[in-house]
């Protein structure tokens, strides 16, 4: 599922939303004006690494400092283009909407909150890894989880692939973010079972961990009513 765009007008401009969109554009050029031997002692250095929480027992200053830098420069770096623009046409698509239930201040400090704990999810079930975890995935999943739960019945037009057939329909958000986080939940629980954190890829669990943190927090941080749709 591919989801294309929403029913529910905002309030107001969602002037934090795209202005983490431009810092998560305007990071990822600076990524691309490095070269590769720069560009992965970067990634290295500012990703978030589980492997290194192993050492918080011997360490404890050095391992929090550093960790508590890396999450939050992380949330801002990417992998590449198809990485960013995913994360960003989410971010796009539900962001505008839950800020405007939190306002601007609000929404920022939400987001970095979701990121923070996708990280720490992340870290949880990957606690051996030595390969660097970046991207917004984490604090973008928060946004959904905090969306599903404003806008349950929200009509989202959505492109489904199949095949040659790539039909846009119209599907409740219950539906379409539900079915995103079912995948991510699988696809972590069968990271876990065999070991594929080890070897890199998608951090699934750093998803999972947004995403609920997501429906856990909206209760403190919305200060309006959901708004209605508009077009049936």
């Amino acid at each position: 599922m591919i989801p294309f765009r929403d029913n529910i007008p905002s309030r107001s401009y969602p002037i934090m939303t795209v202005s983490l969109i431009l810092a998560n554009i305007a990071a990822f050029l600076y990524e691309l004006s490095l070269p590769p031997r720069a560009l992965e002692s970067f990634v290295f250095l500012y990703g978030v690494v589980p492997a290194r929480f192993q050492f918080l027992s011997e360490y404890p200053l050095e391992v929090m400092q550093t960790t508590s830098i890396n999450v939050f420069a992380a949330m801002f770096l990417h992998g590449g283009w198809v990485h960013l623009l995913g994360n960003m046409w989410y971010l796009w698509i539900f962001g505008d909407n839950v800020e405007d239930r939190m306002g601007h201040f609000r929404f920022l400090i939400f987001y970095l909150v979701c990121g923070i704990a996708a990280s720490l999810a992340h870290i949880f079930f990957n606690i051996s890894s030595e390969i660097p975890s970046i991207g917004a995935s984490g604090a973008v999943a928060g946004v959904l989880g905090a969306y599903l739960l404003s806008y349950p019945f929200a009509r989202i037009l959505t492109v489904l692939p199949f095949f040659l057939f790539w039909p846009v329909v119209e599907l409740p958000a219950l539906l379409v973010l539900g079915f995103w986080f079912f995948v991510q939940l699988m696809n972590g629980t069968a990271a876990v079972t065999i070991a594929a954190q080890t070897t890199g890829g998608v951090a699934w669990w750093a998803h999972v961990g947004g995403f609920v943190a997501g429906m856990i927090l909206i209760g403190a941080f919305a200060r309006v009513t959901p708004r209605r749709s508009v077009f049936s």
